[in-house]
């Protein structure tokens, strides 16, 4: 250690407290009530003593029409290497004390019982989005916008000069605990690290505070990489998690294993609406929607004026409405979609006359003795004039290096056919039920293996 004074004396550089904030404020009225939400009393200011140094709690403003917290965080430097196997160089060094990790520890330890949704005298008003502005006068901002938009803030940046960091501010209609998880997660993901070795509860940390909205997020790779301090056993184990948490197709695992330029999953959804415009489909069906990875895309383009989503999951359907807004949806674009609960290897009269049905990675969740079940109620009870179905390539999978040999893409695949297989069914459907058929391949190819993702594009009559 007395080596490392010297070192630090000869940089001119002094031991002393460094300080981060972060206020948060609401007009919900009264706005006091924000008190009772993070168990923090306004008239009075408190301190708690956290592994990084002091963290202050206190108001600077409450009244019934607006109310404002500030949490301060005194970072000590010296409580900070009194842990095993630190160096006093670590923290005392050239780096401003941004928000990031530190402030990330002192969130949890303060608010904890609000992060986790808890309030005995204010219960409704704890599941309630209210009216939130938060304030982080220096964050690194790079990805602020892009990465608490998706989640319903409103981003405000001021930028300090050439500086990395900036004056963050994010305003939303929120629920308090989901506001607190949010920064939680994204605040040391904008800094790009932590001040402390990540290890592997470092995912169940991850998963508790991401859970309700990090399997939507459209950056979760990109999140959840910079969470686990790009520690890939741990970034595959949280992406499989929340594969199934979300009910997703396993296109995410795709991604985490591959990590193409474009995401396999863009690509796929890419590739399926090309299709669904080169037939000039106005009224589709997105068979198997699960939590709505299509649907959402689907909402985006116009000219798909009636979008209809089925699943056998209530569950999935219940997301798949959460992840696309519908009860903040406008009246006419609400109008667009309809979600209903039915199992694809049961005939349903109600899915019959749309332009076109996409099952896309469903039939290898499908037990092969119930295909022609499903071949049925889609080709001859639903029979839209276009069917497109995407489904894994199994012999792609070797070239994904963290996937064991023999396994499947997702622990719910009752099997993953080969390019021969898949042409083998295909065919056999389209003679059978009086279709044509013509193969899509979609992601990057190789000489031997084909594509990752295979797609058979059915058509009543001429298919171009």
């Amino acid at each position: 250690m007395p080596s490392t004074l010297n070192r630090l004396r000869k940089r001119r550089l002094s031991i002393r407290l460094s300080h981060v904030l972060l206020t948060m404020t609401t007009t919900h009225q009264p706005a006091t009530d924000l008190g009772h939400l993070l168990h923090k009393h306004p008239d009075r200011a408190q301190s708690f003593t956290t592994s990084s140094g002091v963290a202050h709690v206190f108001y600077p403003k409450a009244t019934n029409e607006e109310c404002t917290i500030a949490l301060l965080l005194e970072v000590d430097p010296i409580a900070l290497v009194r842990g095993p196997g630190s160096t006093l160089t670590q923290y005392v060094n050239d780096r401003p004390y941004a928000a990031g990790s530190l402030l990330t520890v002192a969130l949890g330890s303060v608010f904890r019982t609000a992060m986790n949704g808890r309030s005995d005298s204010y219960p409704e008003l704890a599941r309630t989005p209210i009216p939130l502005v938060v304030r982080v006068p220096a964050l690194p901002h790079r990805l602020a916008d892009r990465l608490f938009t998706p989640l319903g803030w409103d981003v405000a940046i001021t930028g300090h000069g050439d500086s990395r960091y900036g004056d963050v501010t994010l305003t939303g209609t929120v629920k308090l605990s989901d506001a607190l998880k949010h920064l939680y997660v994204l605040l040391p993901v904008l800094d790009g690290g932590k001040h402390y070795w990540v290890a592997a509860d470092e995912v169940d940390k991850l998963l508790k505070a991401g859970d309700g909205w990090l399997a939507s997020h459209p950056d979760k790779e990109l999140i959840t990489t910079r969470y686990l301090a790009r520690k890939r056993p741990l970034i595959t184990s949280a992406l499989e998690r929340l594969a199934d948490v979300d009910e997703v197709e396993p296109e995410e695992l795709d991604n985490a294993l591959a990590e193409p330029k474009i995401s396999l999953a863009v690509q796929r959804k890419e590739a399926v609406i090309k299709a669904l415009k080169e037939v000039r489909a106005k009224r589709v069906l997105d068979l198997g929607c699960g939590g709505g990875a299509l649907l959402r895309a689907l909402v985006g383009e116009p000219e798909f004026t009636e979008i209809h989503g089925v699943d056998v999951s209530a569950k999935a359907l219940q997301e798949a409405a959460r992840k696309l807004h519908l009860d903040r949806m406008g009246e006419r674009q609400r109008e667009r979609i309809t979600l209903r609960q039915s199992a694809l290897t049961y005939a349903d009269p109600e899915l019959a006359g749309y332009d076109a049905a996409v099952l896309m990675e469903v039939v290898e969740h499908v037990d092969p003795s119930r295909l022609p079940a499903l071949e049925h109620s889609v080709f001859t009870v639903a029979r839209p004039a276009t069917v497109l179905v995407t489904t894994p390539n199994v012999e792609y999978n070797a070239l994904f290096d963290m996937l064991p040999e023999g396994q499947m893409r997702h622990s719910d695949h009752r099997f993953e056919w080969t390019r021969q297989e898949f042409r083998e069914w295909a065919d056999g459907v389209a003679e059978r039920r009086g279709y044509t058929v013509r193969y899509v391949p979609i992601g990057p190819e190789d000489a031997e293996r084909g594509a990752p993702t295979q797609m058979a594009v059915f058509g009543l009559g001429e298919v171009n």
